[in-house]
């Protein structure tokens, strides 16, 4: 009972999980919703059991599992474009496959349960920016974020074009448009890190899956809360937060409070235990 009690936030999301894998196996009778599903809740299991035995990597082995088997397996090896691009184009053919399905569970609905966590553990642009050195934002958050909604429009408008053009072979040229478009994004990501000096800079100014993201996760049941009693105020969990959240605030109006990944870098480093 002990030990269900310590793992009790990691077993709910991987009976979450699996509760997608066997709807969707059985109701599209596709095995692959099982495996995708499962894999994907199992890999997020392990890194949580990881977290809360005190692993500091525990995030990253996630992010890696998730990341690396939805840019490799299911992008390179399936042909499937997990980008934004991708759900437009599902979505105006009228099919309910993989990448209307992962924007449904992972983007659209999730963020309901998990807020931001896809950023913190499954993102595999976030996935490469992570491994470099601005870990923590040097300067105040810059107020360009309307620059995701450019970007949102754009994706949406590059794939309207093609349909009402009519042009031949769509699918190549999602598949291509897939690879061109994880080359921009890791090229802008990389750039803006070292300009910015933040390693999430991407994430906080042009990634066109926030607008889907940020007014779902207003609503997140697994949120970071604040005991107030234990909080001395010492603002380090701000410092070390690279979203720029205020946690210190439990209202679901706290500064940024629809930015938080869940990356528990406020947790590992409150001196008081308050987080």
């Amino acid at each position: 009972m002990k030990l269900i009690r310590k793992y009790l936030h990691p077993i709910i999301l991987l009976i979450v999980f699996e509760a997608v894998a066997v709807t969707l196996w059985l109701t599209k009778n596709n095995l692959f919703y099982l495996f995708n599903f499962s894999y994907i809740g199992l890999s997020i299991f392990f890194g949580l059991v990881l977290f809360i035995n005190k692993n500091k990597h525990a995030r990253r082995v996630v992010q890696l599992l998730v990341g690396l088997y939805m840019l490799v397996y299911l992008g390179l090896i399936c042909n499937e474009n997990m980008q934004i691009e991708g759900f437009w184009y599902y979505l105006f053919t009228g099919v309910f496959e993989a990448a209307t399905i992962h924007y449904a569970v992972a983007k659209i609905f999730g963020p309901l349960i998990f807020g931001r966590g896809w950023c913190g553990y499954a993102c595999w642009t976030a996935m490469v920016l992570d491994f470099l050195p601005y870990k923590v934002p040097a300067q105040p958050r810059k107020k360009i974020g309307w620059i995701r909604y450019i970007t949102f429009a754009l994706s949406l408008i590059f794939v309207s074009a093609l349909f009402l053009a009519k042009v031949g072979n769509i699918e190549r040229i999602m598949f291509w448009a897939f690879i061109a478009g994880n080359i921009v994004y890791y090229g802008i990501g990389i750039i803006l890190a070292f300009v910015f000096k933040d390693n999430r800079a991407f994430c906080k100014y042009i990634c066109p899956i926030t607008v889907f993201l940020k007014p779902m996760s207003y609503f997140s049941l697994i949120r970071v809360k604040c005991d107030t009693d234990k909080c001395i105020h010492c603002g380090k969990c701000r410092r070390v937060c690279p979203m720029n959240v205020d946690v210190t605030d439990n209202s679901r109006k706290r500064e940024n409070g629809t930015e938080c990944i869940l990356c528990m870098e406020c947790v590992n480093n409150c001196p008081q235990n308050a987080l």
